[in-house]
């Protein structure tokens, strides 16, 4: 332990004989491990904001949505054959013994005008049912019934977004909007649920009764998709394989045909936009990481350099009894020292850097104390396996030639 405290001491008095330069040495290590760090933690962040947002999606949410059609062997598109009715939606309520609620949704878009202002946004034709599958909650006012949507109400919910858009702190509820001309009465605000994982706003949107939607406002027979939750998470697979199995029944699907749906959990979708922050966060990482060779390079450069100015030093030392392997922990001690100071400091910009982000930005960084191991590990393994070859290089000189050297 003593004699690793004197190795630290010694290159900590060696490097600091010339502190600009090992500060600039250890700027690519510095940059690379602050990077990575980054990179990860909001690659971290996106993962718990899908998280945290699919939860906020509902409880043991199930979407079906209508599947692709094909024209001359070319693929249209997700949803480009859509065969739902509200009468699919009915024989999932009535047949599907693993499903809780059930709701249609219908969307329309357009220019929605009230409290003397124009707004543009999405509205959305749902049931009663919808408000619990989605986890919508009410800040004033009070949500449509099915009654409502049976007589085709023209009534409506403003997300949060909308409202203040349109009336500002003012309370909507009782006002009259006008949705692509058709006028509506606002009868509640929805409690905000801020952004998604996209970056979208959840609280940009409209709902009220699908019906209404569908028939005074985009007209047609078919629903985008259906919404449905299953009655416990641990029957989720059950109700998905019921929804599937009512509507292939209801599309008359023969057996070995394929689906015109496509049917999805809340745990699929979780999954698949969590594997694709994951592959993103490792490509950046990667790319961030090119930095830390950059800076292991310069920090052999450096070394060599230092081999070069301190030839006549080795000579002399190896003259009084200093053997080769004394050189060459000295140097390569210099090398890990340099390599984790910079290590260090790219931790602590990092740490830095995040707080920042989180504060004023719209980025959620989560730094794991795996990533900051890692970095420590990595910046120390860069300064052995960079700084191996110059030090080896100082203690292969030979003592009279080491003394001669000018």
């Amino acid at each position: 332990m003593l004699q690793l405290r004197n190795l630290i001491r010694t290159a900590l008095r060696s490097l600091t004989k010339n502190r600009m330069r090992s500060l600039l040495t250890s700027l690519g290590i510095i940059i690379g491990v602050s990077a990575v760090i980054i990179m990860v933690a909001i690659g971290e962040g996106s993962q718990a904001q899908i998280a945290r947002t699919m939860n906020m999606l509902g409880t043991d949410l199930i979407i079906a949505f209508p599947a692709s059609s094909r024209m001359g062997g070319v693929s249209r598109g997700a949803g480009s054959f859509n065969r739902f009715t509200f009468d699919d939606v009915e024989k999932i309520r009535q047949s599907a013994q693993y499903v809780a609620a059930v709701s249609p949704v219908v969307t329309s878009g357009g220019q929605i005008i009230g409290g003397g202002k124009n707004w543009s946004t999405t509205v959305f034709g749902v049931t009663p049912d919808y408000f619990t599958i989605r986890n919508w909650q009410i800040k004033s006012g009070d949500f449509f019934s099915d009654r409502d949507d049976r007589s085709r109400r023209k009534v409506c919910l403003l997300g949060n977004t909308v409202a203040e858009a349109l009336y500002g702190d003012q309370d909507p509820v009782g006002q009259k909007v006008r949705i692509r001309n058709t006028p509506f009465t606002v009868i509640g605000v929805l409690r905000s649920k801020g952004q998604s994982a996209a970056g979208a706003d959840q609280d940009d949107v409209i709902l009220a009764p699908a019906t209404t939607v569908l028939y005074r406002l985009r007209g047609g027979q078919n629903i985008n998709m259906i919404n449905a939750s299953a009655k416990s998470g641990a029957v989720v697979a059950q109700a998905q394989a019921e929804m599937a199995a009512v509507l292939r029944t209801a599309h008359h699907i023969e057996p070995g045909e394929e689906d015109d749906f496509v049917v999805r959990t809340q745990a699929e979708i979780t999954e698949a936009a969590s594997a694709a922050s994951k592959v993103m966060t490792m490509l950046l990482a990667a790319v961030a990481g090119v930095s830390l060779i950059v800076g292991g390079i310069g920090i052999m450069n450096i070394m060599l350099v230092s081999v070069t100015e301190r030839t006549r030093e080795i000579g002399i030392r190896m003259s009084v009894g200093a053997r080769s392997s004394d050189i060459l922990t000295q140097f390569l001690s210099e090398a890990v020292v340099l390599s984790l100071s910079g290590g260090l400091i790219g931790i602590l910009l990092s740490v830095i850097i995040c707080m920042l982000l989180n504060q004023f930005t719209s980025y959620y960084t989560v730094i794991s104390p795996e990533i900051v191991f890692i970095s420590v590990l990595f910046s120390a393994a860069v300064g052995v396996f960079f700084g191996f070859y110059p030090a080896r290089k100082a203690a292969g000189l030979h003592p009279i030639d080491a003394l001669r050297y000018e």
